[in-house]
């Protein structure tokens, strides 16, 4: 693949946002002095809840939108006055926006047309990503003949095959049915491997972000939570907020702390806990057994079971104890597990539990 375009930019780019503002009208602040990198090469996306100014942000990088304050550079070339048609990124939307008056090759020759391409470039390039992206045997097919996971790879195919520096999705795969998705998250992670291109992409979906990502950025009002690797981001959230939009349900108010643990409203847990406002108990983390077992750390409670939820691999089980409830998750293997009425112990793994504080910003 390759022609006479203009500003292709390198094969792969950095992405870097320094301090960057947007205002909507009604003083409405969709990003608030916004600062992160984005590596090379990386597959980095940005998670958060409607509103939190994930897409906002993609905007930007695409120069759809103009920050208030702050400034983007792409590959280490500022973008303050530089058009989105002359920035090397391409958007893939949620929507496809594919043309219906154009099969599949006009619809990923479009873009090259636009550049003025020679016709037998075009037909090459066109080829080469309909392989690569599984759908050569779609090229003459009318885009309204496709499912929804075939116009969704047309419109990843449209996007790569001017060969952006950048490659922005902003939740491209949140119209598709659950196994489909699935599949694509795949396809899509493998294909950025193979490619070694930045990936930007946008989605609220938790599972999605953690399947996908080199790197992680949580949202939240326009400002950065928590930037880290998946398993950083759910195993070790840095407050509230991101421990809650991560799924987890087990956040004690600590009433307490010393040198020697945390008090709770389940009790005392012992450990070289840091100061904070909640102790985060991981449901996998959580040990049921019948009894307290002989030489366990202390770290535990009697719990009444309410709710057996089987989910296959694995049960979820919802505790309660006091009037605290308690979500457990425990694989499933082959032991017999308890059930509902029964009252057992939970034992907490000394390494499993952590301090977090209620709000901490970090852009």
């Amino acid at each position: 693949m390759g022609a006479q375009r203009p500003d292709r930019g390198r094969d792969k780019a950095s992405v870097v946002v320094r301090g960057v503002s947007r205002v909507f009208p009604g003083d409405l602040r969709a990003l608030d002095r916004i600062s992160l990198e984005i590596h090379a090469g990386e597959f980095f996306t940005l998670l958060g809840p409607s509103g939190c100014g994930k897409t906002t942000l993609l905007r930007l990088l695409a120069g759809l939108e103009v920050p208030d304050a702050g400034e983007v550079e792409i590959g280490g070339r500022a973008m303050a006055g530089v058009p989105a048609h002359r920035r090397s990124v391409n958007t893939v939307f949620q929507s496809y926006a594919l043309f219906p008056h154009r099969n599949v090759r006009q619809n990923i020759a479009f873009g090259l047309e636009m550049q003025r391409v020679s016709p037998a470039a075009i037909a090459r390039q066109v080829d080469e990503i309909a392989e690569l992206i599984d759908i050569g045997a779609l090229l003459e097919r009318p885009v309204d003949a496709l499912s929804g996971g075939q116009r969704q790879r047309v419109a990843l195919a449209r996007a790569l095959v001017n060969e952006p520096a950048v490659l922005l999705l902003d939740e491209p795969l949140s119209a598709l049915d659950a196994g489909l998705r699935s599949r694509l998250q795949v396809d899509l992670k493998r294909l950025q491997q193979r490619l070694g291109m930045t990936f930007v992409f946008v989605t609220h979906d938790q599972e999605e972000a953690m399947v996908m990502s080199d790197r992680i950025a949580v949202l939240d009002e326009g400002r950065i939570a928590q930037v880290g690797s998946p398993q950083a981001i759910y195993e070790r959230p840095e407050d509230v907020f991101v421990a809650r939009f991560m799924g987890h349900e087990n956040l004690l108010a600590v009433t307490r702390h010393d040198a020697g643990g945390v008090e709770t409203a389940l009790g005392r847990f012992e450990g070289g806990f840091a100061a904070g406002t909640h102790l985060l108990l991981r449901p996998e983390a959580l040990t049921l057994h019948a009894d307290a077992p002989p030489g366990s750390s202390g770290n535990g409670f009697l719990a009444r079971v309410e709710e057996c939820l089987y989910r296959g691999a694995a049960t979820d089980y919802r505790l309660r104890c006091g009037e605290v409830p308690i979500a457990a998750r425990v694989t499933n293997a082959g032991r017999s597990q308890p059930g509902v009425g029964d009252t057992i112990w939970v034992e907490v793994a000394p390494d499993s539990a952590a301090t977090l504080n209620a709000r901490r910003h970090t852009g």
